[in-house]
């Protein structure tokens, strides 16, 4: 069950025209958070990554596979987007049964915690950016600069020229 600041800070960027990864990432960071203060621990980075997406889309997030996505990816993504749509009269997605749940926490509790260090993530990040084309990258980084605002773009732009200072020196 995602906290409800995470949801909060998820439809803030669906209201501000974020990207529905960029809502994803929420819930993303939350797993990652969660792993970090010891709630449980995960596998790998993309275990960690699975799991907040898998929240997001349960949430109403409409977070698509990759089309290059195996068929169990895309299987899955289905599954979790089904409780977001489906009404129901409380307003969360439909509860796990008991066992269920204590049986993913206990297994999930056995795992180590390396695997969201920077480190890790770092490796993930760059294993991940290498698969995509330049093109791609450099279109995912213009609407992130359309999508940021004058606010938004005047400290990106300050903070890269600090970056750019530092390495000078």
């Amino acid at each position: 069950m995602p906290e409800k600041q995470t949801t909060a800070r998820a439809r803030k960027d669906k209201r501000e025209g974020k990207s529905a990864n960029t809502q994803a990432g929420e819930y993303v960071k939350e797993e990652i958070d969660h792993v970090r203060e010891g709630k449980h621990g995960v596998r790998s980075a993309k275990q960690a990554i699975a799991i907040g997406l898998s929240k997001a889309r349960r949430d109403g997030v409409k977070a698509r596979p990759a089309k290059t996505a195996s068929a169990a990816t895309k299987k899955k993504a289905a599954q979790d987007t089904k409780p977001a749509t489906r009404k129901r009269s409380s307003g969360t997605a439909a509860k796990k049964s008991t066992a269920r749940k204590r049986a993913t926490t206990k297994a999930l509790k056995r795992e180590g915690t390396a695997a969201v260090s920077k480190r890790a993530l770092s490796a993930q990040a760059k294993k991940s950016a290498s698969r995509r084309t330049a093109s791609s990258r450099s279109t995912a980084a213009k609407k992130a600069a359309h999508t940021k605002g004058a606010t938004g773009r005047k400290a990106a732009a300050k903070k890269a020229a600090r970056t750019r200072a530092r390495k000078a020196s």
